[in-house]
């Protein structure tokens, strides 16, 4: 009975994999575009199955995962605030890339607290010129969308003015107040329940609301320079700020104020796929690697000395994935889910990553038939691109690897959840 009930046990699994890659390889579903499918049971080492695995896809979000390894392993337990020099009656100060700074999602008040609590003439050195708004390949278009607020050297409220309505009250609310003279109600535009739209060059706002019963937030990207951010600061501290030459001081000896907990930055930017702070998150990796706020040189180094070790050369542009021009191959995914679940403990990896049937980008999907989710993965959505890759739990106890990416399909999204959904239940059930 011994000899018996193991090769039992490994016939049930190789029938468990057979009908996995029947389900991935025959898919109408899939067929429908590019798909690459990768599936790893670390514990025995083995690949369980692989399609197109060595292919480049555009990740979309997937590229999140790589922006968090490079956090994990650059920055502390909390970022790098702010830059400053003290010299006589003199504070200088300048952005490291820090998101945190009024942001609407946080509590932390380490640079107003520091800036308030001087007694010297405040100067804000200007290197806002280090940072792009957008980074190549992003779309010019995406300027009034939630989810294309402008990178900065020193971002303040998020970069994003958050709009409210609620049911109780008649008027829209917003934050910050700053822009309350570029905020007008437009009854010319159309909408079926609301519309706000800022134009493409310049911090004007347009709103129409349609119906009293209207609920919802949303947040609308604004124009980012370093005379705004000084007004910005001006305004909340009551105190002036002169203007100064990055180019003067950049060279100079100075110090680095601790600022908020990274691993606040990281569960917000995984579990809701946070472009803003992904972004700022390789904007603070590039500061803490080489004093300097240069994305692509921080990428380069952490390609040769972090993950040197992919089976494939990634091509890695931005840290959130809005870039098109990203490319990376599911095995190459795998390795760094490996990396990541070597390196940090399981507990952190489940608070941050979206749970299926639970959390995240995936609360409405990958539903277990318990309490327990048994996917723990970071989506990636653009026009034609759906990724999904992480870790899967299955009844039997295994923790699996897996990377699902679909390229170039014509199909909803939503066709193609339904389908992974089946797939991975039945990992999930079976092995």
């Amino acid at each position: 009975m011994k000899k018996i009930l193991p090769a039992l046990f490994v016939l049930f699994t190789a029938c468990t994999v057979q009908k996995v890659k029947k389900s991935v390889r025959d898919s109408k579903v899939f067929d429908q575009g590019f798909t690459g499918f990768m599936l790893v049971d670390p514990a025995k080492d083995k690949v369980l199955y692989a399609l197109n695995e060595d292919k480049y896809f555009t990740p979309a979000s997937n590229t999140k995962m790589f922006t968090y390894y490079a956090a994990h392993k650059v920055l502390g337990d909390q970022v790098n605030a702010l830059d400053y020099v003290e010299s006589g009656d003199s504070l200088i100060f300048w952005g490291t890339g820090d998101p945190s700074l009024m942001h609407p999602d946080f509590e932390d008040r380490s640079v107003l607290n520091f800036l308030e609590s001087s007694d010297k003439q405040l100067f804000m050195a200007d290197n806002f010129d280090e940072v792009q708004a957008y980074a190549s390949g992003w779309s010019w278009n995406w300027f009034n969308y939630y989810y294309g607020p402008e990178r900065s050297s020193m971002p303040i409220y998020g970069n994003i003015v958050r709009f409210k309505k609620e049911v109780q009250t008649e008027s829209l609310t917003y934050s910050p107040r700053f822009f309350a003279p570029q905020i007008k109600e437009d009854l010319s535009l159309p909408a079926r329940e609301y519309s706000i739209l800022r134009d493409k060059n310049i911090n004007d706002f347009r709103y129409h609301l349609v119906g009293e019963e209207l609920s919802f937030e949303t947040d609308k990207p604004f124009v980012t320079s370093s005379q705004l951010t000084r007004e910005m600061l001006e305004d909340t501290l009551g105190r002036s700020i002169t203007m100064i030459d990055y180019d003067n001081v950049k060279n100079r000896p100075h110090q680095k104020l601790k600022g908020v907990a990274s691993d606040s930055l990281y569960k917000q930017m995984l579990k809701i796929s946070d472009n803003f702070l992904a972004e700022q998150l390789m904007v603070l990796v590039a500061d803490e690697l080489a004093d300097s706020l240069n994305v692509r040189g921080a990428i380069k180094y952490l390609e040769e000395h972090y993950l040197a070790d992919l089976p494939d050369e990634p091509q890695w542009v931005d840290g959130s994935g809005l870039s098109a021009q990203n490319k990376f191959t599911p095995r190459s995914i795998i390795k760094l889910l490996e990396k990541i679940k070597a390196e940090v403990p399981e507990e952190k990896i489940f608070a941050y990553f979206p749970s299926g049937g639970v959390s995240g980008t995936i609360r409405s999907w990958y539903k277990s038939d318990d309490e327990h989710p048994y996917v723990y993965a970071k989506t990636g959505t653009l026009s034609g691109v759906h990724c999904l890759s992480g870790y899967l739990l299955t009844k039997s106890g295994k923790t699996l690897y897996f990377s699902f990416m679909h390229n170039n399909y014509v199909i909803s999204s939503n066709e193609l959840k339904k389908e992974m959904e089946k797939v991975l239940y039945l990992i999930h059930d079976r092995y």
